[in-house]
């Protein structure tokens, strides 16, 4: 069957507590998509908690401890349709502990909704979901000042918190003037799906009105078949199923692929026999859909998070070596050759070795400001070699920038973000 409406991920970032599970919980709610019954008992498991008003953030948050916790820990899905768009919701966690699970969402997204809220301001991991936001290539961030209940409503904490945020936007090269505000209070259903009578002074769109004020997805549809595998999962009657978002081209039933690196190092051979997408069954799927597939010939053993389904003949690179453009966005000391941290690719997270800083670069301009620089420090660019030290799919910004770019992380925090330049050594 025919999509009648092109499909969006957007993903929805901010610091712990901002209530981002809320927001999305309330437009679920306000929209039809979650019953007044479903919510009775969510009402209920949140008293039993001890968290009550946690019953629109349990809506995504399904997992004990989440709902325990009263944070999300893990990345939560859900289908909502717009008068433009069938939108993917993907809910990213907020707690530093979890960040690797954000980068996933934002990976896979779109757009992105930054969820700040009114009464705390600018916290530390806004400044870092900025420019993970950044890194992974989401063009189209909207801002929600959360909480405005918790603030009177008052418009002039409103512009407080907007022109804290607009200096970051600055700093990571998101230009304000692009950048929609939205001013809501996701509890109370204020501007979520409804306009708030509670802000006569805030003209903007509700949140569920701003989906369709996101430009359409420019589908990559030409490039050869990419899907990074999110998620592997066992399911009775029809075995390995393995999740994710296709990132560029067309996938089909039938079609040969091959996973790489796979448990092997080397790839493992396999066919496409179903796909589905929202419980919905599909002869193909294309880029920008999350999926879930079925592989004749592939079992849970040789298929892994991290992994990338590729077209069989016209495979992703299993990358030996390669150079690439970096930022240093936030490293404690400076950043020498030797270094090792952990990178981020798609859904993959592989230590690399920095080997050689090949030269210092103007962020602006692109000239060279130093050969063989010997360390880098907080803000500076540069060309660098990195020497993966496991078995890393990865593509060239020329080939499939959709495939190339990362984020670095080290002790908890992204030290570093950048773009691979060039391929110099080849596993496959």
């Amino acid at each position: 069957m025919a999509k009648a409406k092109p499909n969006m991920n957007v993903v929805f970032v901010g610091h712990v507590d901002a209530g981002k599970s809320t927001i999305v919980g309330r437009m679920l709610f306000d929209t039809g998509a979650v019953s007044e019954q479903e919510m009775t008992k969510l009402r209920q498991e949140a008293e039993k908690h001890g968290k009550i008003g946690f019953e629109f953030a349990y809506v995504m948050d399904k997992i004990k401890e989440e709902r325990e916790r009263g944070v999300t820990i893990d990345l939560a899905y859900r289908k909502i349709l717009t008068q433009k768009f069938q939108i993917t919701i993907i809910d990213a966690p907020g707690h530093k502990d979890f960040v690797k699970n954000m980068i996933t969402g934002a990976s896979q997204a779109d757009c992105a909704f930054l969820v700040i809220a009114a009464p705390a301001g600018v916290q530390p991991q806004t400044t870092e979901h900025l420019w993970l936001l950044r890194t992974m290539g989401v063009k189209n961030v909207a801002i929600i000042i959360n909480k405005m209940d918790s603030v009177e409503y008052k418009e002039d904490k409103f512009n407080i918190v907007k022109e804290e945020v607009g200096k970051l936007l600055q700093g990571v090269g998101i230009k304000l003037e692009n950048t929609p505000f939205i001013a809501c209070a996701g509890l109370k259903g204020d501007n979520v799906a409804k306009k708030s009578t509670n802000m006569p002074w805030y003209k903007g769109p509700t949140v569920l009105e701003q989906f369709d004020q996101f430009p359409e997805p420019k589908l990559p549809t030409d490039l050869p078949m990419r899907m990074p595998v999110q998620d592997v999962y066992e399911i009775t009657g029809i075995g390995t199923v393995p999740v994710g978002k296709i990132e560029t081209g067309t996938m089909k039933v039938g079609q040969k692929v091959i996973i790489l690196p796979g448990r092997t190092g080397t790839g493992i051979q396999g066919e496409i026999k179903t796909i589905e997408m929202h419980h919905e069954t599909l002869p193909e799927a294309q880029a920008g859909d999350n999926v879930g597939i079925n592989i004749r010939g592939v079992g849970k053993k040789d298929i892994a998070r991290g992994d990338v389904i590729s077209e069989a003949a016209r495979p992703i690179t299993v990358a030996e070596e390669f150079i690439a453009t970096i930022t240093v966005i936030n490293h404690p000391t400076v950043l020498a050759k030797g270094y090792t941290p952990v990178f981020h690719v798609h859904t993959a997270q592989v230590p690399c070795q920095f080997v050689e800083l090949i030269e210092q670069i103007d962020p602006r301009s692109g000239e060279v400001i130093k050969k063989n620089p010997d360390f880098l420090k907080n803000g500076d660019s540069a060309k660098v070699r990195i020497k993966p030290q496991g078995n890393l799919c990865l593509e060239t910004q020329k080939d499939n920038p959709y495939m190339s770019r990362f984020a670095v992380r080290d002790a908890g925090s992204t030290v570093a973000a950048g773009i691979c330049n060039e391929i110099v050594k080849k596993k496959n």
